[in-house]
This record gives C-alpha cells, structure tokens and sequence, in this order.
C-alpha cells in the first residue's frame, strides 16, 4: 500500500503534462470498473497506447479503480439491469441484439452496461476534477514544501546531490 501511495507520489511530483496525468486516470476508471475481458477495454488499451497518456497513471488508476470496482458492482448491476428492463429502450436493445457485432461486446450483461455507463458518465467529471487537483498541488504543496528549511537542507547535502545525478 505504501509503494502504491510512493508511486502516486512519485507521478503527481513529476513534470508530466497534469492533463496527462488525469486522462490516464480517466482512462482507468473505464478500465478499472469494467470487467477485464471486453472488447471495449481492448480499445480503450489501443486508445491509450495512440495518444498521449502518462502510462504510470493509467496503470495505477486501473488498480485503484480495479479495487473500487468491488464496491461500486452492486449499484452497476441495478443500473445495467434499469438501462436493460427499461421500456423506452427495448426496441434499441433488441435491434442491437440482432448484430453479430453487439453480440460480441456482452452489452446485455448488467454488470458490463451498468458499469461501462457509470464509468463513461464520470468520465469527463473525474478528467476534469484530477486535472485541476493536480495543478493546484503542484502550485501550492510542492511549492510549500521547496520553501522549508529542512527541503533546503536537504537539497544542499552532497548526498542528495549524488542521489539526483544518479536519477537523472
């Protein structure tokens, strides 16, 4: 647990685009909350892989939202089952069943719909929110703690010297 909140850490303190890193965390969430073996994460995989997402991120945050996933299961499950059992929608469901290709997605799994809907509904809300969080920590946390006098210490030691040369 202490590695994974070291590595968070280590990806937020980084010079990575914040932007990046929230679409990483973003991606992740689709990922993370879904069941793993889907045709929608195989291209939301090739999605990440094509443009620009910080990749530490995206691995951490499918983690994370893997672990989530747990607690979130019993409300996608109703939710997939209301978007299924819903009158409106039965002729849609019924003219997508009648593919081959829809088939193949299993989106008549409650536990597949539901979670793909709530995943893509907070999509853009956790983008968003992490990219703003993400940027007011590095104006104001890091820059907090560059200015105590133990951080300056710290970086005014050889030893931490030699630790930076190592690591670059």
């Amino acid at each position: 647990m202490l590695e994974m909140l070291a590595k968070f850490f280590k990806i937020i303190n980084g010079d990575a685009n914040p932007g990046q890193i929230a679409l990483g965390f973003a991606f992740a969430l689709c990922i993370g909350l879904t069941p793993f073996l889907s045709l929608h994460n195989l291209l939301i995989l090739f999605l990440v892989l094509a443009i620009r997402v910080n990749l530490s991120a995206f691995f951490l945050g499918c983690g994370l939202f893997s672990v989530v996933a747990y607690g979130v299961d019993p409300l996608s499950i109703k939710f997939g089952q209301a978007l299924l059992a819903s009158p409106s929608l039965q002729d849609f469901w019924g003219g997508l069943y009648q593919s081959d290709f829809w088939r193949v997605t299993k989106f008549n799994h409650t536990l597949l719909l539901g979670s793909l809907s709530i995943s893509l509904l907070l999509f853009v809300p956790l983008f968003l929110i992490s990219r703003s969080l993400i940027s007011l920590y590095r104006e104001r946390v890091m820059a907090w703690f560059a200015r105590l006098k133990v951080c300056k210490l710290i970086r005014a030691s050889k030893l931490y010297k030699l630790y930076a040369a190592l690591g670059a």
